[in-house]
């Protein structure tokens, strides 16, 4: 469980994100916030990419329950399957936007080792989640689930990153759903 100080740090930290940006929000911003001190924030956590990830996987990590929970008992597994990594995909490009920016992270080469980092954890956090589900785990074996969710998560962060406006997410959007995840989710139920 964790204590107080942590909630309060990444309370202060989703509102400051939200609001100013990652790279718009100082520490000594997210200290103030929180009503702690400055080294009490450094305690906690090492560096404000970290509170940032920590926030991040907290937020992730709850839409991927409810996501997959939601239409678990579907009766049709390939719908299953791209209706849930579209959601996710969503969420995740989503909550970057909004806690971070694409600029940003387009921009910047600190911004995009993190990026990184957090494409890796949400491969590892997604492809636990799928199989601590009982349903898909007894019937696609965990090497297909990982080609489906590398393959996704890759293709949609390159899109992130190629994309100049929101008009281009959106249509980048619907061509992965019509034109490639139907055939990555097939080749992944063969």
């Amino acid at each position: 469980m964790e204590d107080k100080i942590v909630i309060a740090i990444k309370k202060s930290a989703r509102d400051l994100f939200r609001k100013y940006g990652y790279n718009k929000t100082s520490v000594n911003e997210l200290a103030k916030n929180a009503s702690i001190a400055k080294a009490t924030f450094y305690k906690h956590f090492a560096s404000k990419e970290l509170i940032l990830h920590a926030v991040l996987m907290d937020y992730i990590q709850d839409n991927v329950y409810d996501i997959l929970n939601k239409n678990v008992n579907e009766k049709d597994m390939a719908l299953f399957l791209a209706n849930t990594i579209l959601r996710v995909s969503r969420v995740t490009y989503t909550v970057c936007n909004e806690f971070v920016g694409w600029e940003f992270i387009r921009e910047s080469v600190n911004a995009q080792e993190y990026l990184k980092l957090l494409s890796d954890d949400l491969e590892f956090l997604l492809l636990r989640s799928f199989m601590q589900n009982e349903t898909i785990a007894s019937i696609i074996p965990e090497e297909r689930l990982t080609f489906l969710i590398k393959t996704s998560k890759n293709i949609v962060f390159s899109f992130a990153f190629t994309a100049v406006s929101e008009a281009d997410v959106r249509k980048n959007f619907i061509s992965f759903q019509k034109e490639m995840l139907p055939y990555l989710v097939q080749a992944t139920l063969l």
